[in-house]
């Protein structure tokens, strides 16, 4: 009993946007995994590439606040890796990482 009162009445506990925050943020890289099961035509290299830099500069300020926030840079983590793949799904379709695009690949198989 004595470890959930201490978890209430935690700076970091379910009283605090520090606790609330993270727990919603989980629906953006949550909704990027969804997402990988769809065509890399719909994936959007701009917004992928801000969501790749957006987790990044919030993980280290996960880290950097106090009180340090392990959920935040846990949520922040996950969220990089999975836009990272979805970035690199993005740029194989649009043949920056290989020789032929897949986006030239399905032209050619379809004439």
């Amino acid at each position: 009993m004595k470890i959930l009162q201490n978890f209430w009445n935690s700076p970091i506990g379910p009283k605090t946007s520090h606790f609330w925050g993270p727990v919603v943020g989980w629906g953006i890289p949550i909704a990027a995994m969804v997402d990988t099961n769809q065509p890399p035509e719909l994936i959007s290299g701009n917004m992928t590439t801000v969501m790749c830099v957006y987790s990044a500069l919030f993980m280290r300020f996960a880290w950097m606040v106090q009180p340090r926030n392990l959920h935040l840079l846990a949520l922040h983590a996950a969220n990089e890796s999975v836009q990272l793949y979805q970035l690199s799904r993005w740029m194989k379709f649009r043949g920056f990482l290989g020789d032929k695009s897949l986006q030239q690949k399905n032209e050619e198989a379809e004439t």
